[in-house]
């Protein structure tokens, strides 16, 4: 209850920054250069959620597409305050990822099994998640350690989700969205609360909060999903956002899916931007 205030205390003294899609204010533009790493959740192996016919791999995907494009200026020309990268597209993984893991396969278990032997503080409350199938978890953990080694400034992990029920093919419950962020006892918690701040204020703007109770706040804390770094593995800020269930009218036809991925992910977007110029604000003070 004590880490819930301190979260809810800290989001309430975070300041809002007013972004447009097209254009930033003078006094707000970004003066250093940002690495931000995208990945896109699960792949053709595990497709992880899937109501009818729609998989939320594809979602994931198209989703990270539409925002890594935002990261260029006008006119389709790279912004230089930018350097973006997606673990895959339509094609599968990225060749620079795949290269990465074949060449450190022995480095990433011996960082795996390292990490898995950690000891944290059990008592923090874990949202249930189904467990990542076992080369899953290993292409996680690679891509935590090529994010380290390569000092990616913000990890963007994009997921949809769904529950079991009865009838799978009938609309469920739950609707809205969650931001997963390493609980407090971890080295990267408090930015990356931050970051996830940040994008929860553009996405409410929009869309309601899970109201599936462990989630009801929308900020969620997390200490054993790989992807924001399990058992203090990770310096990076990273966060994992759920964007809502899969099953949700707004995502029902290919249109109107096509229209709401935009939307979330220039909301996404707009945050990111938010916070890294909230932390040159606060460095400048």
């Amino acid at each position: 209850m004590i880490h819930k205030l301190f979260y809810i205390l800290i989001l309430l003294a975070v300041p809002v920054f007013s972004v447009s899609a097209h254009k930033t204010t003078p006094e707000f533009s970004l003066d250093g250069q940002y690495k931000i790493l995208i990945v896109p959740g699960h792949d053709e192996e595990s497709t992880g959620a899937v109501f009818r016919d729609t998989k939320e791999e594809d979602m994931n995907i198209k989703l990270g597409l539409f925002l890594a494009n935002l990261f260029s200026a006008s006119g389709g020309k790279k912004d230089p305050n930018w350097e973006v990268y997606i673990t895959r597209d339509w094609d599968g993984y990225q060749e620079w990822l795949l290269d990465y893991l074949e060449a450190n396969k022995e480095n990433i278990a011996d960082f795996q099994e390292i990490i898995s032997q950690t000891v944290t503080d059990e008592h923090a409350f874990n949202v249930v998640h189904l467990d990542a199938q076992a080369e899953m978890r290993t292409r996680l953990y690679g891509i935590n350690k090529w994010a380290d080694e390569n000092q990616i400034d913000a990890i963007i992990h994009i997921h949809f989700t769904d529950y079991p029920r009865k009838n799978p093919s009938q609309r469920g419950d739950y609707k809205g969205f969650a931001i997963y962020f390493p609980e407090s006892q971890f080295k990267n918690s408090f930015k990356s609360f931050a970051l996830g701040s940040f994008i929860f204020q553009e996405l409410f703007k929009n869309y309601p909060v899970s109201d599936y109770l462990p989630e009801s706040l929308g900020l969620v804390p997390e200490q054993k999903l790989i992807a924001v770094g399990p058992n203090n593995s990770l310096d990076v800020p990273a966060i994992l956002i759920e964007y809502g269930y899969i099953y949700e009218i707004r995502f029902s036809a290919f249109w109107k899916r096509d229209a709401e991925l935009r939307k979330m992910s220039q909301a996404t977007y707009n945050g990111l931007k938010n916070y890294f110029r909230y932390l040159e604000f606060i460095a400048k003070k």
